[in-house]
């Protein structure tokens, strides 16, 4: 029997083994194992990457989010706009600096936050919008940048999904105040471990970052500022400057396997695929399709040895930790629906031709009368 993995790092690292096993005997060869060199030359790199002026390595993509929105100095009373549909880490950063989160249905074509939604969400404490890239897809930047600069809002984005995603030609993470990237291993760029960054245009913004990632100081044991124990391990930048020179091969090789299985998929009735959009340039960190009787595909394909996930089963406001918000169900019904219909596929960089062809004729035959 085909066994295929939803991901494979295996398949990765054996490729890449060399310059990987390389880049981390140096970190221990030179024990800078806290904020070393490789640190600040993976932030220059990656700043360079995205098109910012500043890159700040933190422990995760959640600490990501939290140290930007602490930066803006969101705290109690404030709102922060969100979507509806995304991982709960992006809540849980405004619930960590004090602050409520304030949901919005998605946009069922794109999959982002609804953008004509926004607007009538907004508050005399609203503080800030939080757009997510959700499955590597960019949201709706243009529309949304013009509401935070009509209601004088914070712009802080949630790229923790979209390392190298496109939109209008100008990569996500550069266009708010702040973007918050997470080095999950399965991420499109990942690390050996958690791992995160910040990326800004904002040098005020970079400095306190700066210091509230290491406990609020620029100088040893001189502390301006309450900070944090939140800093990126140099043995995880060096893994991350090594891979980041091949992000954007492996983000083509994701477009072209989502090509392949939106032709395959299209042909099976009652299946419904991510579409493309003009000047939106996804990088598929997820693949995920919509069908009926979920559960049982997913039973199915196991069977053949085919791994699925849910990205995510149970959304923000249905979740017993955010009980407190009020949202009850069918406070955003695009969503339910959504969460009840969707499954992600296998989908990284080494998935061959062979494999995909297996993946999607189990899903025709199940669905065959």
């Amino acid at each position: 029997m085909m066994k295929i993995n939803f991901v494979d790092l295996k398949r990765q690292y054996h490729k890449y083994s060399r310059e990987f096993n390389q880049a981390i005997k140096e970190v221990l060869e030179k024990t800078d194992f806290i904020l070393g060199g490789e640190v600040q030359r993976f932030e220059k790199d990656f700043a360079r990457y995205c098109g910012t002026k500043y890159c700040l390595g933190v422990a995760s993509g959640t600490d990501a989010l939290l140290l930007s929105l602490k930066s803006l100095n969101m705290g109690t009373g404030d709102e922060v706009i969100t979507a509806a549909n995304t991982y709960i880490a992006t809540v849980l950063a405004i619930s960590m600096v004090g602050a409520k989160p304030i949901l919005v249905d998605m946009n069922p074509e794109t999959y982002n936050i609804d953008v004509e939604k926004i607007e009538k969400n907004i508050t005399k404490r609203t503080k800030a919008i939080l757009p997510v890239h959700l499955y590597g897809q960019p949201a709706d930047m243009e529309p949304i940048t013009k509401i935070a600069q009509k209601y004088n809002l914070y712009l802080v984005e949630d790229a923790c999904q979209a390392h190298g995603a496109r939109y209008q030609q100008k990569k996500v993470g550069s266009f708010g105040d702040a973007a918050a990237f997470s080095f999950y291993p399965g991420k499109n760029l990942g690390s050996y471990g958690d791992g995160g960054a910040i990326t800004t245009n904002n040098q005020k913004l970079a400095e306190k970052i700066f210091m509230l990632r290491n406990y609020g100081q620029k100088v040893k044991y001189h502390h301006l500022i309450k900070g944090y124990n939140s800093r990126l391990d140099t043995i995880q930048a060096a893994i991350l400057r090594a891979k980041l020179i091949h992000l954007d091969s492996w983000n083509k090789k994701r477009r072209r396997i989502a090509k392949l299985y939106n032709q395959l998929l299209s042909k099976i009735e009652g299946v419904v695929i991510p579409k493309e959009f003009p000047n939106f340039e996804s990088v598929y960190h997820i693949y995920l399709i919509q069908v009926e009787k979920r559960d049982q595909l997913r039973e199915y394909l196991a069977q053949k040895g085919i791994t699925t996930l849910i990205h995510y089963p149970v959304p923000i406001h249905l979740q017993p930790a955010y009980r407190d918000l009020g949202y009850k169900k069918g406070n955003f019904p695009i969503t339910e629906n959504f969460c009840n219909r969707i499954v992600s596929l296998p989908m990284f960089p080494e998935l061959n031709d062979k494999e995909i062809h297996f993946i999607v004729s189990s899903i025709k035959k199940f669905y065959s009368p």
